[in-house]
């Protein structure tokens, strides 16, 4: 007799995959012994409020369903307003992941006395730390109201049966990776667990209009824990980045179904909590010297926030045969098209040099609206030849040596100017696009060679 199929499946745990036996790399995303085993789910059913057998919904017509925008729900702070694209919608389901120690425990929290001072009723579910703790940290932040609830569990039916209970506007799961679902036979955080207990959260959001936020932990690499299709289910992805050398954070949407994707919110680290950084670029410019050769300051777009970063280069002699050449903050790969491009096109004899670029504060830029001010930074030090300090470059280099025009040059010129920059090199492309007067000297240029002559 044929015995029965296996009641054991295998999951890799970086990007979901099944497979009925154990293999050494994943098929899927190539990675190397990240399949692990987990009994196979089989046909239990999750832990869904109101299972309906039976009735079966009727499909609507689309010009019978309602167009009106969702009233969005503010949540006290404006950077992260600005990132979720104009507040909460309610019903909708955030993924906050981040590397450990960064914030996101902190912010939620303010994020939760925020609104609960505003009236709205506000459920934090921990699961990796004990009343009291949350207490400590909640003394740190301020003072909060009687409308926010904390329950330190981790059994989802019995978070589900509370929240039906108690029905809060807003849920805090803090985090995805301590939940687990009595349908699982796996250990909390694994891979079927994680995706079990997303699923279970997803329909308490759209059934109760829930808003739920979830605290992701983060792998080495920076992406979430857990299968991909985590992020795939959410509404909204928020990644927390920071140095954790400095003191401000960011927190980035790459996924917004209900705004835009790529923007940010700046926040500093302090003593009470996360404080909302009003103009980036003025924090990040604070301290650059004046009269030092290789430095520029570029304006770059996060999302439809334009902001001005210094970007530094120290080009010197080299002491072997190998030049060494290192970005921080910078694609490593554009920086060498960029120094191959002044080699060929300028003339310069950089093929013997050192060649060190940073972008000050800790900021990563991968817009190519940046490579002006690279390669003007990398001659400014090859020179010796400080550059203006009231000047700001944009524009993107191609391998021909010229420079094309970037997107919203109106808005990267209009904050160079409210930051006080009198000299603004640019695109001759972008020329026409830019209309009123400012109180600035705009220097168009078409190439490279160009910009050297006009600004060293």
């Amino acid at each position: 007799m044929a015995k029965g199929r296996s009641s054991t499946v295998f999951f890799c745990s970086e990007c979901g995959y099944e497979s009925s036996k154990w293999m050494g790399q994943c098929p899927a995303c190539k990675s190397w012994n990240t399949l692990v085993e987990e009994q196979a789910a089989g046909a239990a059913l999750s832990v869904r409020s109101g299972s309906r057998r039976g009735s079966i919904p009727e499909p609507v017509s689309v010009a019978a369903v309602s167009a009106g925008e969702a009233g969005r729900v503010l949540t006290g702070i404006s950077e992260l307003d600005r990132v979720l694209g104009g507040g909460m919608v309610p019903g909708s389901l955030v993924l906050v992941g981040g590397d450990p120690g960064i914030g996101k425990s902190t912010l939620l929290l303010q994020v939760c006395r925020n609104l609960s001072q505003s009236g709205h009723k506000v459920l934090y579910i921990s699961g990796e730390e004990s009343l009291s703790q949350i207490k400590m940290r909640a003394l740190r932040i301020g003072e909060f109201s009687d409308n926010l609830l904390l329950l330190c569990e981790t059994d989802l039916s019995v978070i589900s049966e509370v929240i039906r209970k108690h029905k809060p506007e807003t849920v805090v799961i803090d985090s995805i990776q301590t939940m687990y679902a009595d349908t699982v036979t796996s250990a909390p955080g694994s891979v079927s667990q994680v995706r079990e207990a997303t699923n279970i959260l997803m329909n308490i959001a759209k059934k109760d209009t829930v808003s739920v936020f979830i605290v992701g932990h983060v792998t080495k690499e920076g992406t979430v824990a857990g299968p991909r299709v985590l992020e795939h289910m959410v509404d909204t992805v928020l990644y927390f980045e920071g140095d954790r050398f400095a003191s401000y954070r960011i927190v980035r949407a790459v996924k917004n179904r209900f705004g835009s994707t790529n923007e940010i919110g700046v926040f500093e680290m302090r003593g009470d909590g996360l404080c909302e950084v009003a103009n980036p670029s003025e924090y990040m410019l604070n301290g650059r010297p004046e009269g030092e050769s290789g430095s520029c300051v570029v304006c770059a777009m996060e999302g439809s926030r334009p902001m001005l970063v210094e970007v530094q280069a120290l080009v010197c002699r080299s002491n072997f045969g190998i030049p060494r050449r290192q970005a921080t903050g910078i694609d490593f790969n554009r920086v060498n098209l960029l120094m191959a491009v002044l080699e060929k096109r300028i003339g310069l004899k950089m093929g013997d040099c050192d060649a060190y670029l940073n972008v000050a504060g800790g900021m990563k830029m991968n817009e190519p609206a940046i490579d002006l001010g690279i390669a003007l930074s990398v001659v400014s030090s090859f020179k010796n030849r400080p550059l203006p300090s009231d000047m700001v470059a944009f524009g993107e280099v191609g391998l021909s040596g010229e420079v094309r025009s970037v997107s919203l040059a109106q808005n990267r010129v209009a904050e160079a100017v409210k930051l006080g920059f009198t000299k603004i090199v640019l695109p001759s492309a972008n020329m026409k696009g830019i209309t009123g007067s400012y109180d600035a000297q705009l220097i168009s240029v078409a190439n490279v060679s160009e910009a050297i002559d006009k600004c060293c």
